[in-house]
């Protein structure tokens, strides 16, 4: 009898204010109770009247779901700090959670800047001057918060800061003027993944598709809710949830008739967005001697959806939750089984959440490094640029003697990212099913035989094969392994007009990666690919006529002046993977 391998897991945010968690279950819809908090409304205090000096106070989340106070000054006001015509306000934060981190932490991006009297919003906390801990923090002005700049180019990576403000800075902060010189720069924002190791993800080098330095660890559930987005409070924007949840953490700034503004600065800089958005749960804030203190915390279910994720921050609403993508796996392995869905709700990270998706899995069931063979089908459902359904389907068996769970999960997101690019074309689902054994036991192609005179003779280059014209040539691989060997028979009807002719006949496994001449000399494959830009039909002929690896092709290529003849048969599949490849000339007389 299967059992479920149900698990809960966070993300602990190492190098960002990224700390991500979800459950087994994939969110459709809200929870009950979901309504939008009240939200608070802030009036805007005028950057205008911003001057130094000027005593400020804020809220922010170290610990749990509620705003803690913290206080502080302006340094001055930076202009075109952030970019051009939006200011950059400099200020000096303190409160007892800022001192025992060291400073402004990775996770209070867009926690909310009020002046002391009148109560009036300044802004958010958004950048950082240096990398190590300091309460210097560079402020997003309110007004432009709420006013997006859709012409930006670009998000800034560094903001300069001249010598004037960095003297200002170092006379009233332990940071020197050198380093206030160095500029300031965003609160750190990279991609967190929860549901798979950080070895998984340092692994992953090859594929376009992974964003390089995400990472992973820990496991929780977070105890927050819909209310708990208030202005100070924690909120999370995310790509994908579920199964796998991948994004970030960061503070809400301010919330007003069902909208929430947060962060300060981009998360992707993606304008248009469609990441779903989350209450959490701040754990604790980790000092960092070398590099800036980050918080750790956990993500709760969906209840809403950025809309907008622009220069000066992201802006979201409650209650509707973006339309996503399933991409569910199921695994089994003797007596352990899962099954495990993910939500994908920006379409442009559906091959690397699918990868995520497979390779989580496998290691909840696979449990380690190991070695096995795989029967694995899949099917990507969707609709074209014209609104028309479709859907692709694969099967295959993969065998591997050191990393069954890599290997088995990189086909799939390979097929996701080829059609992620194509114009118009929407994903709707994404399965896999896969059973696996401990079995490493694979064929290889170790000869060629002819059928001659009812014999069958060995064929090599020294004792090529041959065929009169008209006749039927008849040909079988020799596949060995470690259960013996196993024979596929193949033949070829040769036309007349071949007379005279010669060429090549060749046996290749599905899983094979270079030919073997008659005498064991192996030669690289080449592949060559169009240089245009595949269409949708083109992927699902690609998919289709794919060999799986426990097939062979069985090639016959004979030519001349004027003459050139290609025959191939696809047969199988048999019962293990088969690799290598042999190829034997060829006379027709």
């Amino acid at each position: 009898m299967s059992r479920p391998l149900a698990r809960r897991r966070a993300l602990v945010a190492l190098a960002s204010s990224v700390g991500l968690v979800a459950g087994a279950t994939a969110y459709t819809s809200p929870p009950a109770g979901s309504a939008p908090p009240a939200g608070d409304c802030t009036p805007a205090f005028p950057l205008a009247e911003v001057t130094a000096g000027q005593s400020v106070k804020g809220l922010t989340v170290d610990s749990g779901v509620t705003p803690e106070p913290f206080t502080g000054e302006v340094i001055g006001v930076l202009d075109d700090g952030v970019a051009a015509g939006i200011d950059m306000i400099i200020m000096k934060l303190d409160s007892a959670a800022l001192q025992d981190a060291g400073g402004i932490w990775q996770g209070m991006s867009g926690s909310p800047v009020y002046d002391a009297t009148d109560n009036r919003l300044i802004g958010a906390v958004a950048y950082g001057l240096s990398y190590g801990p300091s309460p210097i923090a560079g402020i997003t002005p309110i007004e432009d918060m709420d006013d997006y700049l859709e012409t930006a180019a670009r998000a800034p990576q560094r903001v300069d800061i001249g010598a004037p403000m960095a003297k200002r800075i170092a006379r009233a902060s332990d940071v020197t003027a050198r380093e206030a010189s160095q500029g300031a720069r965003p609160l750190p924002m990279p991609l967190g993944v929860s549901g798979v190791s950080a070895r998984r993800l340092a692994s992953v080098k090859t594929r376009p598709y992974v964003t390089k330095g995400a990472y992973a660890v820990g496991r929780a559930a977070a105890a927050a809710g819909p209310a708990d987005i208030v202005a100070g409070g924690n909120i999370a924007g995310t790509f994908a949830y579920g199964d796998v949840t991948a994004g970030g953490v960061g503070t809400a700034t301010t919330v007003c008739d069902g909208r929430v503004v947060a962060f300060g600065h981009p998360m992707m800089f993606s304008g248009p967005s469609t990441m779903a958005m989350h209450p959490a749960e701040a754990l604790f804030v980790q000092p960092d001697s070398l590099g800036s203190p980050f918080k750790v915390a956990n993500i709760a279910a969906p209840t809403g959806t950025f809309t907008d994720d622009r220069l000066t921050g992201i802006t979201g609403t409650f209650d509707e939750l973006p339309e996503t993508i399933a991409v569910t796996s199921k695994l089994t392995m003797g007596s352990r089984s899962r099954e495990g869905t993910t939500q994908v709700s920006v379409p442009a990270a559906a091959a690397e959440m699918t990868f995520y998706q497979l390779v989580g899995n496998h290691d909840r069931v696979v449990d380690g490094s190991a070695g096995g063979t795989e029967t694995q089908s899949w099917n990507i459902k969707g609709t074209d640029a014209a609104g028309k359904a479709f859907t692709i389907s694969r099967s295959d068996r993969i065998t591997s003697r050191s990393e069954l769970s890599f290997e088995a999960s990189m086909e799939l997101p390979d097929v996701v990212y080829a059609l992620s690019d194509l114009p118009g074309v929407t994903i709707d689902s994404i399965t896999a099913d896969g059973v696996v054994t401990s079995n490493t036991s694979t064929y290889r192609i170790t000869a060629m035989q002819q059928l001659r005179k009812r014999t069958w003779v060995t064929i090599n280059r020294k004792n090529p094969a041959t065929v009169r014209a008209g006749g039927t040539l008849h040909l079988r691989a020799v596949l060995s392994g470690p259960g013996g060997q196993k024979l596929v028979r193949s033949q070829f009807t040769v036309p007349k007009r071949a007379k005279g002719l010669r060429g090549l006949v060749a046996f290749s496994g599905g899983s094979s990666g270079f030919y073997e001449g008659g005498d064991g000399e192996e030669y690289e494959e080449e592949y060559y690919f169009e240089e245009s830009e595949p269409t949708l039909a083109d992927i699902i002929k690609a998919v289709k006529e794919e060999l799986r690896n426990d097939q062979l092709r069985a090639d016959m290529i004979v030519a001349g002046r004027r003459v050139s003849i290609e025959r191939t048969k696809v047969l199988g599949p048999v019962d293990q993977v088969v690799r290598g490849q042999r190829m034997v000339p060829v006379r027709v007389r």
